[in-house]
Formats: structure tokens, C-alpha cells, sequence
């Protein structure tokens, strides 16, 4: 744990009755000292009545109930205001349908505890694994990580990764009204914004596994909306860099 550090994990939910209890209880035990804060998006299938019931039981919950679903990077934001509102020194992002592992929770907190300011679960660095996906699929993926790395300047292998830590004081720094994308695209542009704010990155080895119940809320919308967005963020970055070569000429 971070010495006198008060972490919050965020899990945006919608649909998840399925997953949310076993994963709460999960956080609860990898995690004990944190909070979880469940921002829910009007599922019909009652998570967010399960999540407060659960946290009856194990405490250290807390649910925030929004009228519709409004996007996972929406969700995010939201509970990323929540705990800087309510004096939280650590915002840890993950999702609810045990893709990703709990057990991995503290070995993130320990890289904040190292000097990062925005610690990276990843999927691409040794020690990272993906079991069980096909090799299309992680062509896709590695190569949307590298195209985004190399046109940001991210140095970062796996700025698509939904599994991550942010001190406090990054997130202030960053202008969450200016963050517009989701899904992978909301990934990629935190981290855009962590490294143009100056942040330490630092990726932790982790093991993803594709949900066991439930339905995925990917798509292919997602993935061009991401690929259009690092495009876009790009051409920027790169006029910005021409203007200033010019004036320093």
C-alpha cells in the first residue's frame, strides 16, 4: 500500500449482476485498505442493487448511480471527479467482468508507491500475457499500441490497457471537461494527456483473460473511433512540433 495514501478503485458497471459481487469481493480482500466506488449506469439487471448489497456485506463500497448508459470514459471521469472531490490521493481504473485479475491491484499501487505517477497494467511488456486470444486479434492489438506510441511519443507498449493506477496529482493536472474519447480511445488519451502533463509512466506486467459471464461491450465502432482519434491527436502533435522547430530555428 502507499504510505498514508488513500486509493479508490473505480468500476464502471453496466449490466455486470453476473460479475459484481465476486469481483467486489475480490478487490475487497487483494486491496483491503481501498475503496470501491461503482459507477453505474442504469443497468436494468439490478448491478447496481447487487453492488450495494455486496458492500453491505464486505464495506469499503460505494455506488454511483447514473440515469443511462453514458460510455465508459464518461464513467470514468465521473468517478475520477468523485475521488478527487472526496480527498482520494489514487484513482485505480479497472473493469468489472474479471478480464482483470485483482490479485494485481497491489503490485500497481506499489509502482505509485515507486514514483510513478501513472502505473500501466500491461498486456506487452515481459511478464505480460493475453492467454486464449487468437493471432488476428493480437495483431490488432499490438499494432494499434504501436501505431499510438509512435505517433504520440508515448513510449508506452500498451496504452490500450483499461487496468491502471493515477496519483491524484495527475489527474489534477489533466483537464477531464477536455477528454472526450471512450473505450480504447479513452485509454489512449489519458495517457496522451499523463505524458504531456509531465507524468512518470511506469507499465506493470499483467494477464488478461476475456470475460467468462456476460456480454462484451466492445466493438468495432471502438476500435476506428480509437485508430481515428490517435490519428487526429497525431497530425496535432506534429504541427505543434513544426511550429516549434520554426521558431527555434
Amino acid at each position: 500500500m502507499l504510505r498514508g495514501v488513500r486509493p479508490l478503485v473505480v468500476l464502471p458497471t453496466y449490466n455486470e449482476a453476473a460479475n459484481v459481487d465476486r469481483v467486489l469481493r475480490l478487490v475487497r480482500s487483494s486491496l483491503p485498505e481501498a475503496t470501491v466506488l461503482v459507477v453505474d449506469d442504469g443497468s436494468p439487471d439490478g448491478t447496481a442493487e447487487l453492488a450495494e448489497k455486496t458492500g453491505t456485506d464486505v464495506g469499503g463500497v460505494e455506488v454511483l448511480r447514473r440515469d443511462s448508459k453514458s460510455g465508459l470514459g464518461s464513467a470514468y471521469r465521473a468517478g475520477f471527479r468523485w475521488g478527487l472531490a472526496h480527498g482520494f490521493d489514487a484513482c485505480i481504473e479497472m473493469d468489472a467482468d474479471l478480464s482483470h485479475d485483482p490479485a494485481a491491484l497491489p503490485a500497481l499501487v506499489a509502482a505509485l508507491e515507486g514514483g510513478a505517477e501513472l502505473a500501466v497494467g500491461s498486456r506487452y511488456v515481459p511478464g505480460g500475457t493475453i492467454p486464449r486470444w487468437s493471432w488476428h486479434r493480437r495483431l490488432l492489438s499490438r499494432g494499434g499500441n504501436v501505431y499510438a506510441s509512435v505517433l504520440l511519443g508515448l513510449g508506452v507498449a500498451d496504452s490500450t490497457s483499461g487496468f491502471r493506477a493515477y496519483r491524484a496529482s495527475v489527474l489534477r493536472r489533466i483537464d477531464l471537461d477536455r477528454v472526450r474519447a471512450d473505450g480504447y480511445g479513452f485509454q489512449i488519451e489519458m495517457t496522451y494527456r499523463a505524458r504531456q502533463a509531465g507524468a512518470p509512466i511506469r507499465e506493470v506486467p499483467i494477464s488478461f483473460v476475456d470475460r467468462v459471464d456476460g456480454e462484451s461491450k466492445m466493438s468495432l465502432f471502438i476500435v476506428v473511433e480509437a485508430l481515428a482519434l490517435v490519428t487526429w491527436w497525431g497530425i496535432g502533435r506534429l504541427v505543434g512540433l513544426s511550429h516549434r522547430r520554426a521558431r527555434a530555428a
